[in-house]
């Protein structure tokens, strides 16, 4: 009722201008004015098109100070109107300019903060319950931004979904566990803030988001890379269950997390990591780096070989994810997931050096594998180095993971779908890039003609359109009713008996058994570094692996 007394003033006074809260204004006319009444205030949007459009929203109070390395606060209520009419600062983190080299290099990100906790919506004109779908960006939980203009939510809008991209601490801002900090919670546990921003997120969104339209009752949590992983970071999270109702997970990797005192799997404790950095630092304690500037911190931490991973702490989340989803104790949900078959043309840190011959290259794999060699050499052979040097990462990292979720949800009862994302275009094709890492994003936002200034551009062709068209339609009616389907092109299989998957080419083409063996093959090399304790299981596959533990009763 507060939201459309509000709206009727507006129309009534014919007003152009409305002071705001902090002294802003928004110049937009009257009647384009969107409105929504949230637990924390009132809060003014942007019309666009046949869409209300509100940027930059608070969902937690800013990081800062005292409440640095600490999980998320709620957001204080403002007095007046919000303008939402911006996106809010990025987390702080590295700019990656031109001179980076990278593809997903993207300069014009410029406004870093640690006042950083927002969220962004995008819902069709008069929606009433639409279904949402809540983006999280990627970025190996180092970088990355709500605002990149790849994930506008426009287009999945016009889908009739709301969409909702936020904002999360990265780095070790984000991801930071310490002996101190532990002894500062009434859980004992640290790290993991970065996921915490993101159930604060999703708690924001499920006592709100009915004022923009969505229904808090039909939420997807849907990324990519980094985003994937914090999806199922989300699954896997008792504290996130009953926050969503549906997950979509594009490149997602399941690999091993440290422990948060407790030196396993040829990793040390997170708070041993976080020990370490303090030390590496020249600091004495956590209120020395609550003291410094946060981009020093940042860069300080970098620099020091800090990399943020979740920490399994018993709490936020319970065990390493590859036993959680063992045990049937994540969100009993359907998924959507898959991965692309150049995953590491783009991420070529992830690949060994091709061997100077193929008779090295089989000698290490066998030296390496052992009674494993020939079904390794068989999926990944010496007569393609290079194709075997790339496909083996991919595959360890995100192929198997993607077969991984689906058949878990199925066990759980839930029908899931598999994807694989195999297409190419000349700029891409041209530069050995068919079929990157992230290159089916501006196809599943619809935002193909707005990709970073240094990605190869994608043509405009009614093919390229036609396929945009397609993941567009896929992914929104997935986030409507679970079962992705689109207008004009082939039905989507689930899973299933049949291990059905759908390959994203020039068209959609359904197919059955992707990439024979694969699965079985990875899912063996995990349970043997489980079972012995002390590997990793992540990218340190083929000739980067070291000798893989001999065959245990436990994963025959």
């Amino acid at each position: 009722m507060m939201t459309s007394m509000i709206r009727s003033a507006v129309l009534a006074t014919g007003l152009a201008t409305i002071a705001l809260a902090g002294g802003c204004a928004v110049g937009t006319e009257a009647e384009e004015i969107p409105v929504a009444e949230t637990a924390y205030g009132t809060v003014l949007g942007l019309s666009e098109g046949n869409l209300d459009v509100y940027r930059g929203i608070p969902y937690a109070a800013p990081p800062v100070g005292d409440l640095r390395f600490r999980p998320p606060h709620q957001p204080q209520r403002w007095d007046g109107l919000l303008a939402a009419d911006k996106f809010g600062p990025a987390c702080i983190q590295p700019v990656r300019g031109a001179a980076s080299g990278s593809i997903y290099a993207n300069p014009a990100m410029t406004e870093l903060s640690e006042d950083c906790l927002s969220l962004n919506i995008w819902a069709p004109e008069g929606a009433a319950r639409a279904p949402v779908l809540v983006w999280i960006h990627g970025g190996a939980l180092r970088t990355g931004s709500s605002s990149e203009a790849m994930y506008d939510g426009s287009g999945l809008a016009g889908q009739g979904l709301v969409v909702v991209s936020i904002n999360y601490r990265v780095g070790v801002l984000g991801w930071l566990a310490h002996p101190e900090l532990s002894a500062e919670s009434p859980d004992g546990v640290s790290g993991n803030y970065g996921l915490l921003d993101q159930i604060a997120a999703l708690e924001w969104i499920a006592g709100n988001i009915e004022a923009f339209g969505g229904d808090p009752d039909n939420v997807t949590i849907a990324g990519e890379s980094g985003g994937a992983l914090s999806v199922m970071y989300l699954m896997a999270s008792p504290q996130a269950h009953g926050l969503f109702d549906k997950a979509i997970a594009q490149s997602a990797y399941m690999i091993t997390n440290p422990a948060l005192n407790e030196a396993r799997f040829g990793m040390p404790s997170a708070e041993g990591i976080g020990s370490y950095l303090v030390a590496g630092l020249g600091k004495t304690g956590i209120a020395d780096l609550r003291a410094m500037d946060a981009e020093e911190l940042y860069a300080a931490a970098a620099a020091a070989g800090f990399a943020p991973w979740g920490t399994i702490d018993g709490v936020v989340l319970p065990d390493e994810i590859v036993n959680v989803f063992d045990a049937g104790k994540q969100a009993p949900i359907p998924i959507l997931t898959g991965f692309n078959s150049g995953e590491i043309r783009s991420l070529r840190v992830l690949a060994p050096t091709v061997p100077e011959s193929a008779e090295a290259y089989e000698a290490t794999i066998r030296e390496l594998y052992g009674d494993m060699a020939g079904a390794f050499l068989a999926l990944y052979p010496s007569s393609d180095l290079e194709g075997s040097i790339l496909a083996a990462p991919r595959d360890s990292l995100y192929g198997w993971t993607s077969n991984r979720l689906v058949r878990k949800q199925e066990a759980l009862g839930h029908p899931s779908f598999l994807y694989l994302f195999d297409h190419g275009y000349p700029a891409a094709d041209d530069n050995g890039l068919h079929g990157f890492h992230a290159a089916e994003i501006p196809y599943v936002f619809g935002t193909i003609d707005n990709t970073p200034p240094f990605w190869p551009a994608i043509p405009e062709t009614d093919v390229e359109q036609d396929l945009s068209r397609a993941m567009m339609g896929y992914w929104a009616s997935f986030a409507r009713d679970g079962v992705p389907s689109a207008e004009g092109v082939a039905a989507w299989p689930a899973f299933g008996t049949d291990k059905a998957y759908m390959a994203f080419e020039k068209t959609p083409v359904p197919g059955e058994d992707l990439m024979p063996g694969m699965f079985e093959l990875h899912e063996e090399t995990m349970c043997r570094r489980r079972a012995e304790g002390t590997q990793a299981w992540n990218w340190n596959t083929g000739i980067a692996s070291p000798v893989l533990p001999a065959e245990t009763e436990s994963c025959k």
